[in-house]
C-alpha cells in the first residue's frame, strides 16, 4: 500500500544517534524518508552517522541541544537549504533522573521539564510555521506510560511526560486545519543495552524481581523491542495517518490495558 510509503519525505529525529530514536529513524528510512538527526555534541552526531552508513542509510547529522531555541531555529533553517523543508518531525530526545521526589532538586526537576517538554515545544515551535505554509505536516511526540501513570522515583519524568501527551493534544487542535497531524507514540518497557542488566537471569537461574515484575504486568509477556516502535512509528509519518490527530499510541505490549495477574 503506498499510503505507507515516505519516499523523498524529510524527517527530523531529535536524538537519534542511537537507541528508540535511532530505530526509529532507520524505519522511516526503509519507508523511503530522507533522515535528518541531532545531537548535542560532534561526537555523538559522528558515531550516529557511522552507524547509519553500517545500515545503508546516508542520515544528515546536526549539533543541536532541543533546549537551546536559537540553536534549533538555526539548525531548521540549515536543513531547510541543505536538505530540504522538515515533513515530519519525531521529538525523541529525553532524559530520565530515577530518584525519590522527595530528594530530588528543583534544579534536577527543571532539567528534565526542560529537555522532555520544553524540548519538543521548541522542536515543533521551529517546523510549524513551514508546515503551515504547505498546508502539510507531522508531528509525533516520544511520550510515555508515564503520561498515564505515576512510579516511584520518576516524579519529573512523569510531569514531563504527562505534559508531553497534553502538548500532543494541543498541537493538533491549533494547528489540524492547516493538514497538520500531531501524535504520540507511547513505549512500554523496551529492551536496550541499558535494561540489559535487569533482564540478566540471577545466579539461582530465576528472572531478575524487575524482570518478574515487567513480565507478570504486561499481557504480551515479553520486553518489547526497539523494532516494535518502527510500524507505528511509519504509520503516525504516512499518509495512512491523515485523520489520525492528538491520539496518544501506546506501544505497552498491553500494560496500560491490564490490571495484572491474579495471584495463585
Amino acid at each position: 500500500m503506498n499510503q505507507f510509503d515516505l519516499t523523498g519525505k524529510v524527517a527530523l529525529i531529535t536524538g537519534a544517534s542511537y537507541g528508540i530514536g535511532y530505530a526509529i529513524a532507520c524505519g522511516l528510512a526503509k519507508a523511503g524518508a530522507i533522515i535528518v538527526f541531532n545531537d548535542i555534541n560532534q561526537d555523538l552526531v559522528s558515531k550516529g552517522i557511522a552507524a547509519y552508513e553500517a545500515e545503508g542509510i546516508k542520515a544528515h547529522g546536526y549539533v543541536a541541544d532541543v533546549t537551546n531555541e536559537d540553536q534549533i531555529n538555526a539548525v531548521v533553517a540549515q536543513i531547510a537549504k541543505e536538505v530540504g523543508e522538515i515533513d515530519i518531525l519525531v521529538n525523541n530526545a529525553g532524559i530520565i533522573k530515577r530518584i525519590p521526589m522527595h530528594e530530588m532538586s528543583a534544579a534536577e526537576f527543571r532539567q528534565v521539564i526542560d529537555i522532555d517538554l520544553n524540548g519538543p515545544f521548541i522542536c515543533a515551535k521551529a517546523v510549524i510555521p513551514s508546515m503551515m505554509k504547505r498546508r502539510s505536516g507531522k508531528i509525533i511526540n516520544i511520550c510515555s506510560m508515564m503520561s498515564e501513570l505515576g512510579r516511584e522515583t520518576v516524579a519529573a519524568y512523569a510531569a514531563a511526560k504527562g505534559g508531553l501527551k497534553m502538548l500532543t493534544k494541543n498541537i493538533a487542535s491549533e494547528y489540524g486545519e492547516y493538514n497538520i497531524q500531531c501524535n504520540g507514540l507511547g513505549p512500554g518497557y523496551i529492551a536496550t543495552p541499558q535494561t540489559a542488566p535487569l533482564r540478566e537471569l540471577q545466579a539461582d537461574g530465576s528472572r531478575h524481581p524487575f524482570d518478574q515484575f515487567i513480565i507478570a504486568k504486561t499481557p504480551a509477556a515479553r520486553w518489547g523491542n526497539a523494532e516494535d516502535l518502527v510500524g507505528p512509528a511509519v504509520f503516525l509519518s504516512s499518509a495512512a495517518s491523515d485523520f489520525v490527530n492528538g491520539h496518544v499510541l501506546y506501544v505497552d505490549g498491553g500494560i496500560l490495558a491490564y490490571i495484572g495477574k491474579q495471584p495463585k
